[in-house]
């Protein structure tokens, strides 16, 4: 129960990055605001090129083209105001803010992990069931899959707002981080949440667990297959071709394992710099390792740059 005599909380401020001087907030708003625009520009860059080139509409590139819409939206979500307040750390979100924020960053981030999941059965059938690929992986089936990922990350964003926006704030309105996230926020609740913060681990569990343990199965039966190839050209070719998804899988799981599934952190300013990587870095590398990892995109970027050069 709340304590008797509160004030209660109407607006949070971020702590972000204001441990740092005005000269080196300077300096990391000038970094972020690049490679925020880098992201936007990569994502629209690859989904312009799979709408233009026909070739690319098969199912590994409707994911991708999905997962850039999705990564797109997530950065959005989070990135401009951060921005915003690495130029002044004073500045408040009002709590329906905030649980708009939180509620854009869960579904997109964990429609991101479902998405990758997706990809990764993707080459496993395009691997392991190259006979049947056009039958398990038509349009319509494809559409289930995305559809699913979108449904399970808007599900979960309902469930986690409104887990913790139930809870009384009071007195305490400065949250350890660059955005609203679901531990930042229990921490200045003014109540128990001992039993919300097991939900939040279980569902943590399940979206991000649950995705890498899909994956890692799908890569053991496609390494095993790309084994037993005879032609080492085939066997390269197939190895290529899972090396992006693969790069991209391990350094979103990775971070976002590290801080949703160990125990409460004393050290919220390595949390939030590990935070970083997720959230600035991770949308930009997607379509990075996309483009300079496959030869489909890679030619039909290098086509559209000469068409426009000499037209």
């Amino acid at each position: 129960m709340p304590r008797p005599n509160f004030t209660v909380v109407t607006n949070f401020t971020f702590e972000g990055f204001s441990i740092f001087g005005w000269h080196h907030r300077l300096i990391l708003f000038v970094v972020f605001f690049i490679l925020y625009l880098l992201t936007l520009a990569s994502n629209a860059i690859i989904l312009t090129i799979i709408h233009l080139n026909h070739q690319l509409h098969t199912p590994m590139y409707f994911f991708l083209s999905v997962l850039s819409i999705s990564e797109t939206c997530y950065t959005v979500a989070i990135i401009p105001r951060m921005l915003s307040s690495l130029l002044d750390p004073q500045q408040g979100i009002s709590i329906p803010e905030c649980a708009t924020q939180l509620f854009f960053y869960l579904t997109f981030g964990i429609n991101n992990c479902f998405l990758l999941t997706a990809m990764g059965y993707d080459r496993y059938v395009a691997i392991c069931n190259p006979l049947r690929y056009s039958v398990l992986m038509g349009k319509k089936a494809c559409i289930q899959l995305a559809s699913g990922s979108w449904g399970i990350g808007l599900s979960t964003a309902i469930i986690q707002v409104s887990s913790v926006f139930t809870l009384p704030f009071c007195e305490a309105n400065v949250i350890s981080h660059f955005f609203c996230d679901i531990r930042p926020l229990m921490k200045l609740a003014c109540a128990d949440t001992t039993i919300k913060e097991f939900i939040t681990l279980l569902i943590s569990l399940c979206v991000l667990v649950l995705p890498m343990i899909l994956i890692f199965i799908s890569y053991v039966l496609i390494v095993t297959t790309i084994l037993k190839m005879a032609s080492a050209e085939g066997r390269k070719k197939a190895f290529t071709t899972c090396a992006s998804h693969l790069t991209v899988v391990i350094i979103h799981y990775g971070c976002t394992s590290f801080i949703y599934l160990k125990p409460k952190s004393q050290n919220s300013l390595q949390d939030r710099l590990i935070s970083v990587t997720y959230t600035v870095i991770t949308p930009l590398l997607n379509p990075v390792v996309y483009s300079l990892r496959n030869k489909e995109v890679k030619d039909s970027l290098l086509r559209a740059l000469g068409k426009k050069t000499f037209s």
